[in-house]
């Protein structure tokens, strides 16, 4: 038994494709298949139930590949303990960050990072968060910028700032005329949302709760289709602030108000595993991510495009 194989058979298990694994793996499909016999033969077991269309890993085989993805990412953290050691800034970083997030926040943040990682690699992956966390266990994700809270024992999080919302209303709202809002005027309200596994919609639906307010029926796939159907007239939502500062263009069919008092908002963090090799270096990238523009976070502040 070698690595090698344990990487075949833990790409097997994820891509449930003998030609697409292989793939992954850089190694030809008959290559790969054989190294997964001659394991099978080494162990004495069936790891891998073969169809025409179709791969099932055996019960066994499913065990296994489990234990044989914690020892490859094992593998993998003492090399990445060896590559920051000799250069703690440079290699790849494989960053995951939620869809109602990434688009606001990086345009403003990269050039931070470029200015003080030159050398450093970033693989940015934007995924909903039940996947980033996910492949944050996996290994796949060296760390996540994520909301808070996560309730996970086996993650670090380091707080990097606080995300007021805004209320966003048609021009023939009746609140469009106002200068501010307070939660209380949201009573009443039946609020445009996302679909279910946005964190956005799960952060709305408390505001909503706590201001007596509801849920229109129909439900976005994103925040811009958010953003057309509040300038459409049909309802109204709540916005993250940074994703109503440049370079994301202000709509004249829709009214940003701010909350005066008690703004209700999201609490961002970079998350990564507890037995992280790079937990020091994470620490750093978290220190940078925190010189964030404090105006980009005050729904009234006029920003310049980042760009």
């Amino acid at each position: 038994m070698n690595l090698r194989d344990l990487r075949y058979l833990v790409a097997l298990a994820e891509h449930r494709h003998f030609g697409r694994a292989a793939e992954a793996c850089f190694v030809s499909q008959p290559t790969l298949s054989t190294q997964i016999r001659k394991l099978e033969e080494e162990l004495g077991v069936t790891l891998v139930e073969r169809a025409p269309r179709r791969v099932l890993l055996t019960e066994v085989g499913a065990e296994i590949a489990g234990r044989a993805r914690t020892v490859v990412h094992d593998v993998d953290q003492i090399k990445a303990i060896a590559r920051r050691t000799l250069d703690p800034e440079s290699g790849t970083l494989r960053l995951g960050i939620f869809p109602t997030l990434g688009p606001y926040l990086l345009p403003h943040v990269m050039p931070l990072l470029r200015a003080r990682f030159p050398r450093l690699e970033m693989l940015l992956v934007e995924e909903k968060t039940p996947i980033i966390l996910r492949q944050l266990h996996e290994g796949k994700l060296d760390a996540g910028v994520l909301a808070l809270p996560l309730h996970d024992e086996q993650l670090h999080a380091e707080l990097l700032f606080d995300e007021p919302f805004v209320l966003a209303v048609p021009r023939s709202h009746n609140l469009a005329e106002r200068e501010s809002v307070t939660t209380k005027h949201l009573a009443g309200e039946r609020l445009l949302l996302l679909d279910d596994g946005h964190c956005l919609r799960d952060q709305a639906l408390d505001v909503c709760q706590m201001a007596g307010a509801g849920e229109r029926d129909f439900r976005a796939t994103s925040l811009e289709t958010l953003r057309q159907m509040v300038a459409a007239g049909v309802g109204v939502t709540l916005l993250p602030t940074l994703a109503v500062q440049p370079p994301v263009p202000p709509s004249p069919d829709i009214r940003l108000l701010p909350f005066s008092k008690q703004a209700p908002s999201r609490r961002i963090a970079l998350v990564w595993r507890k037995s992280s090799a790079m937990a020091g270096f994470l620490a750093s990238l978290a220190g940078v991510l925190r010189e964030l523009p404090h105006e980009l976070l005050n729904p009234a502040a006029k920003v310049r495009p980042p760009y």
